[in-house]
């Protein structure tokens, strides 16, 4: 595929083969991201996972300190007293089975993050096969099925951002938007590789982390030396 002009000019201002420091990486990426619009900024960690073991699988979220520069819409499953708690704390939209019978007549989807209490998972399981290849299906993992549904949509709302590795050892997040300074953007990818760094497995042997790249949404990546985290 061939790239634009724009792109070729950014390409053109990052050193084949030099791996940055944090600080230069979250500069050069707000210098070379091509677009009018404001980018997304995202990190990606190949780690040294097999995820073929189950305990080399990461999942999780995070509540990133500078948030992500992206509103989310939240819906939230639950009944009762978890339902008020959702919606005082500002969700977009609360129901129970009103909601899942929605989405599975109607293809209804104006919602980015679903937060369920355990006791509406059963209900949720019915419609996993619509939910799942979407990314929606609320997991333990990354707080979306619990029964705080106010810390749940708070944290939303300030900025959580979820990660998974995929088959090749790959975790990407959205740390921020090109608009963010460089200071923000610097504390948000800090905050996530140390998590990751305490979350390795043990059963991980050798080097962890083998390669970390920042990049806008239209713009190259930026490779960022692993050795520039004092962790």
């Amino acid at each position: 595929m061939k790239k634009g002009k724009k792109y070729t000019a950014s390409l053109a201002k990052i050193e084949k083969g030099k791996a940055y420091t944090i600080e230069e990486a979250a500069k050069l990426v707000k210098e070379v991201a091509p677009a009018k619009f404001d980018e997304t900024v995202e990190l990606v960690l190949k780690l040294n996972l097999d995820t073929k073991k189950a305990d080399q699988q990461l999942r999780g979220a995070l509540v990133l300190p500078n948030g992500t520069g992206k509103t989310k819409k939240v819906l939230v499953i639950a009944k009762g007293e978890a339902a008020k708690a959702a919606k005082e704390a500002g969700a977009d939209y609360v129901g129970d089975t009103d909601m899942v019978e929605k989405i599975e007549k109607e293809n209804w989807f104006d919602f980015d993050t679903m937060i369920a209490t355990p006791d509406m998972m059963p209900a949720l399981g019915k419609i996993g096969k619509i939910l799942g290849p979407k990314g929606l299906m609320p997991n333990p993992k990354t707080g979306t099925v619990t029964m705080d549904t106010k810390k749940a949509v708070e944290d939303v709302k300030k900025g959580r951002a979820e990660y998974r590795t995929d088959s090749f050892g790959n975790v990407a997040v959205v740390v921020g938007k090109v608009s963010f300074d460089e200071a923000k953007l610097v504390e948000n990818i800090k905050a996530f590789v140390s998590l990751i760094v305490k979350t390795r497995p043990s059963s991980v042997k050798g080097e962890y982390i083998e390669n970390v790249s920042l990049s806008s949404t239209m713009g190259p990546g930026v490779k960022i030396d692993a050795k520039s985290f004092d962790f």
